[in-house]
């Protein structure tokens, strides 16, 4: 990582680390206009990372120099640039009080992590290795941001059935946009997860042969794919929603969460690169 590309990591991270502090101030002093400053300070961070990122790519061979930290830099650009896109359309700039705050711990990770360990082993580089990153990462994205939604719903639900509305109610998002964005959260990220899965096995299948059925990553991969298009097909087919969705897709976020650093740290994995 050159001297410019650091400075704008580092920037990205004082953006990141302003508007969660903003974000949550929102919420204690009951301000919309700070959750909106929030907003834009958020997309200086979003900016700034992605430049770093650009610069970062331009400067490498492949995947070749192009290590942990700016892997996990492209979950906290992914939820972040998601996040901001959804504003357009939902204008919840509360729930970055939710969002803000992972994007934070991404980039406090990334930063602990050696920026010249390669990610991808030169053996394995390739378009698909790339597509298939990309769509998994964005796909993961969208799960913490219908996670981040199912909780503020479930926050928002609880004040309104104790009749407890209020200045806080009033300042939180409506149910229905909060519903609205767990739904794209799910269905989007199921889609784009479903695209990465797809590309990795045909590469696995071509490259690492019978090795790779039972390595617990892409168990665990599987096991997410499953489980995110049950809740999917529920909220579709069945019509599960509202408070039920929110509670699940929350519950279900934070054991695959957990599950993913087990693997990651205790379990011997052809992964392991990541």
């Amino acid at each position: 990582m050159t001297e410019v590309e650091l400075k704008l990591f580092v920037l990205a991270g004082i953006c990141v680390t302003a508007s969660t502090i903003g974000y949550l101030l929102s919420l204690v002093v009951k301000k919309v206009q700070l959750a909106r400053l929030s907003t834009w300070i958020l997309l200086g961070g979003f900016v700034f990372l992605a430049l770093s990122l650009i610069l970062i790519a331009s400067h490498s061979t492949g995947w070749s120099n192009f290590g942990s930290r700016c892997f996990l830099s492209l979950y906290a650009w992914a939820i972040s640039g998601i996040y901001l896109g959804m504003q357009i359309k939902t204008k919840t700039r509360v729930l970055g009080a939710f969002v803000a705050p992972l994007i934070l711990l991404f980039i406090i990770a990334a930063a602990g992590q050696q920026s010249d360990k390669n990610l991808v082993p030169l053996p394995w580089q390739g378009w698909l290795t790339t597509l298939h990153l990309l769509l998994a990462i964005a796909g993961e994205a969208l799960f913490v941001l219908a996670a981040a939604a199912g909780a503020m719903f479930i926050i928002q639900d609880n004040l309104l059935k104790h009749k407890k509305p209020g200045k806080m109610s009033r300042f939180l998002p409506s149910l229905g946009d909060l519903d609205r964005i767990n739904q794209s959260g799910l269905l989007w990220g199921f889609v784009l997860l479903t695209f990465g899965m797809i590309a990795g096995a045909l590469y696995a299948a071509f490259v690492w042969e019978g090795r790779w059925f039972s390595d617990p990553k892409i168990i665990w991969a599987l096991a997410t794919w499953v489980v995110y298009g049950f809740l999917l097909h529920q909220r579709l087919a069945i019509g599960w929603k509202g408070f039920r969705m929110a509670a699940l897709s929350c519950v279900v976020f934070v054991l695959f969460f957990i599950s993913a650093l087990a693997i990651r740290f205790y379990l011997p994995t052809i992964h392991s690169f990541i």
